[in-house]
């Protein structure tokens, strides 16, 4: 007997077992309104069915179900919360209907079950998944600001335990099937998707007397028991601690995943269901969650897919890359080339400098052979990639160079002139430079068509980001080849037009700049850096203008300077004035010259220099922590807003991407530009006129920001 129940095919076999395949409308199954409908229509129908002696959930696609739908999710408002709380309560009833049948279910696994996809499968009674590295489990919803709200965080509890479970739900990690049945969420592995079936009907045959969850019997007890038990209590304010060390609070829903898990420990296991759709709703309507969807799912999305990417060019294939100077930039591209398989050719004026870029390489491959990542043989392979050499000829044939020396146009003309003529006929040439305009820089050029910016981030090998820089006369052809060559290599590519700084150092100097303005006031070091990360930066300005170093930051400007070229990007006065002061007053250059604004023990913490109150410090300065925080954070978004507007930035997509993976740019925010958008335009607008009055005029909101007021219109 077949039929259909839109969007599940309903099939009953002559032993009495129903299958629902799942086959929604679209490329994969979604938690979405059809879906709901189809749920309880389901759950009706099973309810009412004769003779039934099992169930077996499956899935058409590939994926096996791929969680809620988060178009419609980004979309819900504070006046909307009523709502969404009954339409979850109302899906979870259809699964608790499932639950309670009076046979066994059983979830056969093909494919990635994420999010509400993972919550459908806990609410099965066994759990069958091929065993495949390739299939992903768990609970992404905190990375996007959720938590799981179809009983995840309630079943898991329940079936685990609170200190197994929590993890899973506040870390977001994916499991593979292998260590999601080492964890006791999967039952059974399989070979194959074609042993999926079998086993499942073979699982309902075994275990027919199974059909009541644990917690649906009578003297049933929670896993190591409840909030009476002293492991819970240690647990749970273990992990309180931990989240406000890794979030500094800023990050609502770890928080209210542990506040639901304590409730699962305290009230019964429908209540507990409850407590966790009104928890979801509250994070739902809230701004963080909105924030996060856009830019971690739609934007990177948008980016990955190379929406930015020019059309209508074919992909360029890479296979050798050129690689000039082996220094820290150079030896950290070298090693990503060489990871993605490529072969790299590392140049620089030593052999000497040239092996110990490649060393770099050898030095981080053999901590992955430490960590079981991969094999001594693996390592080999991919040293064997890596070319160290003093010859220019190596580089013939390259079918991308990258130029990775000093801040200097006359060094970084020379070598241009050296390399470029050992280019592939459609090879491209290519800048590492964090602020020099590809327009200077491809004067040195014969085909500045060919010339390009690419702006790698330190260290390479962590770093996700490339920011690609298109100069005056850089062709299509060769902006699609650069976006080609950073994915190829696992980076995430941003497209920018030319300016000095671009768009990341352009912004990212305003944060060290206003750091070094407070500092000027008179505040004291410490509160100006704890402000910094208060707000939700990775380090204080200070701290991260130690480590940029001062002197270097004082060489960089003195060029510009000699060029002509200083003041054309952001406004980064004061942050030199501390800088030339620092240096050539007291001798203190950063971290990498024996000290900056902190002393740097051979053994111990860093401290900060106490030379600091003399020359900076000024009694009776006062500012509130909102208005230190705001400086720190609005000098950042008033920045990104005017690269926007002059049109450095090609996409809002591309600003919001940019700065939260290579800028350090709070996660709360969504980036820079998706901060105006759930802060408010006008309110934007207000406290940057409040700031402006109190503070100068660096902080008067950019035009566009009420154009897009008078439009109607937000950041996208």
């Amino acid at each position: 007997m077949t039929e259909n129940i839109k969007g599940f095919n309903y099939e009953k076999d002559e032993d009495g077992i129903v299958l629902v395949t799942m086959d929604m409308e679209g490329p994969v199954n979604t938690m979405n309104r059809d879906f709901r409908e189809a749920i309880r229509q389901l759950a009706e129908r099973l309810e009412v069915e004769a003779n039934l002696k099992g169930v077996v959930l499956a899935s058409a696609k590939k994926t096996f179900f791929a969680g809620a739908d988060l178009k419609e999710l980004v979309t819900a408002k504070k006046e909307d919360a009523a709502y969404w709380f009954d339409t979850m309560e109302a899906m979870k009833q259809q699964l608790r209907r499932i639950e309670k049948l009076p046979v066994p279910v059983v979830v056969a696994i093909n494919g990635a079950a994420l999010g509400g996809g993972f919550e459908i499968c806990l609410a099965c009674n066994a759990r069958i998944a091929v065993d495949s590295p390739a299939i992903e489990l768990g609970f992404p919803e905190v990375t996007l600001g959720l938590l799981p709200g179809a009983g995840g965080v309630v079943r898991s509890i329940h079936m685990l335990g609170l200190e197994k479970a929590l993890p899973i739900l506040t870390e977001g990690s994916r499991m593979t099937p292998t260590q999601a049945s080492e964890l006791g969420l999967v039952d059974e592995l399989v070979d194959s998707t074609e042993a999926l079936l079998p086993a499942a009907r073979a699982w309902i045959a075994k275990n027919a007397d199974k059909a009541l969850k644990p917690w649906d019997k009578k003297g049933y007890r929670l896993p190591h028991g409840g909030i009476g038990e002293a492991r819970n209590a240690n647990t749970l304010a273990a992990a309180g601690a931990l989240y406000q060390v890794k979030t500094r609070g800023l990050l609502p829903a770890p928080a209210r995943i542990l506040s639901v898990a304590h409730e699962v420990l305290v009230v019964d296991f429908d209540t507990a269901l409850r407590i966790e759709s009104r928890a979801l709703v509250e994070l739902l309507i809230g701004p963080v969650a909105k924030n996060l969807i856009t830019a971690n799912f739609f934007q990177m999305g948008q980016i990955r897919s190379g929406a930015s990417r020019p059309r209508n060019i074919p992909p360029f294939q890479v296979n050798k890359v050129g690689i000039l100077g082996a220094g820290m930039m150079g030896q950290g591209i070298a090693y990503s080339c060489a990871l993605a398989g490529l072969a790299v050719v590392l140049k620089d004026v030593s052999l000497e400098a040239a092996e110990k870029g490649k060393a770099y390489s050898r030095t981080l491959l053999e901590k992955a052979v430490a960590r079981g990542k991969i094999t001594e043989e693996e390592k080999e392979n991919t040293l064997a990639l890596i070319t160290p050499t003093t010859e220019v000829s190596d580089l013939g044939g390259c079918d991308f160079i990258v130029e990775a020396v000093f801040e200097d146009v006359p060094l970084k003309a020379k070598v241009t002139q050296e390399a470029e003529p050992l280019l592939a006929p459609d090879g491209v040439f290519s800048s590492n430079t964090s602020t020099l305009p590809i327009a200077m820089l491809a004067q040195a050029s014969a085909h500045p068509e060919k010339f390009i910016g690419t702006h790698f981030f330190s260290p390479v090998d962590k770093m996700p980001l490339v920011e690609i820089i298109r100069g005056e006369k850089t062709s299509d052809e060769t902006l699609a080849k650069a976006f080609d060559f950073a994915r190829r290599i696992g980076k995430t590519p941003i497209l920018v037009n030319d300016s000095l700084g671009f768009f990341t150092s352009r912004t990212f100097i305003t944060y060290i700049d206003e750091g070094s303005r407070l500092l000027q006031e008179g505040y004291d070091a410490a509160f100006i850096d704890n402000m910094g990360k208060a707000v939700g930066m990775p380090v204080g300005p200070l701290t991260v203008f130690d480590e940029v170093s001062l002197e270097l930051s004082r060489r960089i400007v003195a060029a510009q300077k000699a060029i002509g070229i200083y003041g054309k990007g952001s406004d980064r006065s004061a942050a030199f004035a501390v800088a030339e002061k620092m240096v050539t007053e007291f001798g203190r250059g950063g971290r990498h010259h024996g000290g900056g604004f902190y002393e740097y023990p051979p053994e111990g913490k860093k401290y900060l220099w106490p030379g600091l109150v003399d020359a900076f410090a000024k009694p009776g300065a006062e500012i509130s922590q909102q208005d230190a925080k705001d400086r720190l954070l609005f000098r950042q978004v008033i920045e990104a807003l005017k690269c926007l507007e002059e049109g450095v930035l090609r996409s809002v997509a591309d600003g919001n991407i940019g700065s939260l993976l290579g800028i350090g740019t709070p996660q709360w925010t969504g980036g820079l530009l998706q901060f105006v958008n759930t802060y408010g335009l006008q309110n934007f607008i207000d406290r940057c006129n409040a700031l402006a009055e109190a503070y100068g005029e660096r902080f008067l909101p950019p035009r566009i920001v009420a154009e897009k007021l008078a439009g109607g219109e937000l950041f996208v």
